[in-house]
């Protein structure tokens, strides 16, 4: 059925492109021609002006989704899949297959970043944690996908990068000076869940802005498709912004940007598995978890010299896990609880780093040079099944966006060094010292047409992490040193080819239309993060995977907008010593997703998407196909008593299908009515 309805939703959204525009022609008068384009925008752009595959998610759509978590945000992106996703703690994200698993909530293979902060901890068993914040503090979410593109923002990227960036008083007071408040009130039918996000806005001159933002969302127990409750399922997590932006001089070359944001939960007699409904074998716990964010960024750009776009960041990252086994909540545990169940975890980024972007151009050809120096220092406290130390890393990196005629070609260099101190005190070697050098190159040539051809390769080495200091099949109550582990790093190439096109008026008068196919090649080998000590079978050497990802979208001058994503991905891991190869573990199935929707000026915005996976067999476990459907609208007045009010309607899941993604631990909610009101006075 899913198949079907896969091919279904690419044919749909094939006859939509060829249907010609209905609306009445421009008004080319004056000022306002280009207006009904900008009314009549898709969804989502796609990024065709670019060989590397990165996707944004506006403020406007993160509002429309009315999404609890980031994760149920990013899920709409090709490539991007989601373990659970529906509660901040035991989700995580996966990008072409790499990522989150449903034992870690994190392999390192994806960066996340917010406002230039490095955040996320290492592996943490069975505890997931990497997407632990709330979407109301963001004004935009960028998804890259792979590792081209990706040497500003680490080393070992072979998933991608997601980078979140929070909101600005600019955003709500419009660069004006003077006072905004917005009030969001939020509603969903499916978990009795509650949220209410309260912004200040102040500008007291044009030189100066400051914001403060307080979200608190609480959710009860959801249940799946059949009416079952999904175990594990409830949060409330308060969260907090607090944002200030000041220009040093009258020209606005110098400003300084302070961010600080703060999410927390305190969870009470839950499963200790956080991926997990239940958890018979580790019993319950008390669970405090604590993720806060620092950034600093002086910036100096005079307009007289574009050699200089230089910025000085000083960021902070710390997130605190507490917990305490619940007496008698596993017949299998000692009476105190499992070590592991008890254990506290910390873990605390610090980076400072200088970039600089200089435009400039020799000869018949412009350069876009980003520079930068990194020096980042991770801290991990010791816990069981978790050793603790000091991670140093010193980084420089260059990117050189090259363009000459119609050509566009960047180069891109990363070394890193790494100085790993042991803090547990067990006995192995004190430090383990690394590097890597890494880099890649893109290429695009653009026709007069709209057409653009891509191409890119990128190498990059993951470096080895403190949680491979001693093995952990064994626990920490026997450490074993593994400084095979430590002095080894794991490396992957990727190779990309794909093309795109972008015009306008192409079936009509004042219509756009934008595609953008990827198709790559992936290999991760030296591997040590599927790897358990002592378990021949569990050893994995190397992973091969490829894919392909498309992105389109069409909009007419009438108001009406399709969107379209799909995402196809097949691999193998491979075993060492003739053991043969199978399906990689972390397949997450073939995906498509269509939107389909209508503009009424300003006013009124009415969606329906479909979302299509496909039936995903990968070595004995079959996960079946599915579809869901999701309705939404957007009503914002313009005039009379409710002007200003933005109001939000939808349907999650129409159908009510029962349904567990390929890569979830947990069913997926059933159908879930969502309602929002905001308002800035």
């Amino acid at each position: 059925m899913s198949l079907r309805l896969l091919r279904a939703s690419t044919a749909l959204t094939l006859v939509l492109i060829a249907l010609p525009a209905t609306g009445q022609p421009l008004d080319t008068e004056g000022d306002i021609a280009l207006e009904p384009i900008s009314v009549a925008a898709s969804k989502r752009k796609v990024a065709t002006d670019t060989a590397a595959p990165v996707t944004t998610i506006d403020e406007t759509e993160i509002k429309d989704r009315q999404a609890g978590t980031i994760a149920e945000l990013i899920d709409s992106v090709p490539g991007v899949a989601l373990v659970n996703g529906s509660t901040p703690t035991g989700s995580g994200i996966s990008i072409r297959g790499y990522g989150a698993t449903s034992t870690y909530g994190t392999d390192q293979k994806v960066q996340v970043i917010v406002d230039e902060a490095i955040t996320g901890s290492e592996e943490i068993y069975r505890i997931g944690t990497q997407l632990f914040t709330d979407p109301a503090l963001y004004s935009s979410v960028d998804v890259l996908r792979g590792t081209i593109g990706s040497f500003e923002y680490g080393s070992g990227i072979v998933g991608g990068v997601v980078r979140a960036e929070t909101k600005n008083a600019s955003d709500f007071t419009g660069g004006v000076p003077g006072f905004r408040l917005r009030e969001t009130l939020e509603y969903s039918s499916n978990g009795d869940s509650f949220a209410t996000s309260t912004i200040l806005a102040w500008q007291p001159t044009d030189r100066a802005e400051f914001l403060a933002n307080y979200t608190l969302r609480r959710q009860d127990a959801q249940v799946d498709g059949s009416g079952t409750t999904i175990g594990n399922s409830q949060f409330e997590t308060p969260s907090w912004l607090l944002k200030g932006r000041v220009y040093l001089d009258a020209a606005k070359e110098h400003s300084l940007t302070l961010s600080y944001t703060d999410t927390s939960t305190a969870e009470r007699d839950v499963p200790y598995d956080s991926f997990d409904t239940s958890d018979a074998i580790f019993g319950n716990v008390d669970r405090d978890i604590d993720s806060r964010t620092a950034t600093l960024v002086y910036n100096f750009a005079p307009a007289s010299n574009p050699l200089i776009d230089f910025d000085a960041i000083l960021s902070y990252a710390d997130q605190e896990i507490d917990q305490s086994y619940v007496p008698g909540s596993s017949s299998m545990a000692p009476p105190g609880g499992f070590p592991t169940v008890n254990a506290d975890h910390r873990y605390e980024t610090t980076r400072l780093a200088f970039k600089n972007t200089a435009r400039f151009a020799t000869g018949a050809v412009d350069h876009e040079l980003r520079t930068g120096l990194e020096f980042i220092r991770k801290e991990r406290e010791s816990a069981d099944s978790a050793p603790g130390g000091t991670d140093r890393r010193v980084a420089v990196y260059a990117i050189d966006e090259m363009r000459l005629g119609n050509w566009t070609v960047t180069p891109a260099l990363r070394f890193e060094t790494q100085e790993i101190e042991d803090g547990t005190g067990f006995g192995g070697p004190d430090t383990y010292d690394n590097d890597a050098l890494m880099g890649g190159v893109s290429a695009r040539y653009e026709f007069a047409n709209g057409v653009g051809l891509f191409a890119s390769a990128a190498y990059t080495e993951s470096l080895p992490i403190l949680d491979d200091l001693y093995g952990t099949a064994r626990g920490m109550s026997d450490p074993v040193p593994q400084p095979e582990l430590m002095s080894q790093s794991e490396k992957s190439h990727t190779f990309e080819l794909g093309g795109s096109y972008d015009a306008a008026s192409v079936f009509g008068a004042g219509d756009d239309l934008a595609l953008k196919a990827t198709a790559y090649a992936t290999t991760l080998w030296d591997v040590t993060s599927y790897t358990v000590p002592g378990a021949t079978g569990s050893y994995v050497d190397a992973v091969e995977t490829h894919g392909l990802e498309l992105e389109a979208s069409y909009s007419m001058a009438s108001g009406f907008y399709s969107d379209l994503n799909l995402a196809l991905a097949r691999g193998e891991e491979n075993y060492p010593d003739g053991l043969g190869d199978a399906d990689w573990r972390a397949l997450p199935g073939d995906s498509a997703r269509l939107t389909l929707g209508k503009r009424f000026g300003d006013v009124l915005d009415m969606s329906w998407e479909v979302v299509a996976f496909n039936d995903i067999k990968v070595e004995d476990d079959e996960t079946p196909g599915f579809s869901v459907h999701n309705l939404r609208a957007t009503y914002t007045p313009q005039k009379g008593v409710l002007a200003g009010t933005e109001m939000r309607f939808g349907i999650e899941n129409a159908f009510d299908r029962d349904y567990q993604p390929r890569r979830s631990t947990r069913p997926a909610p059933g159908r879930n009515f969502k309602v929002s009101l905001a308002r800035t006075f």
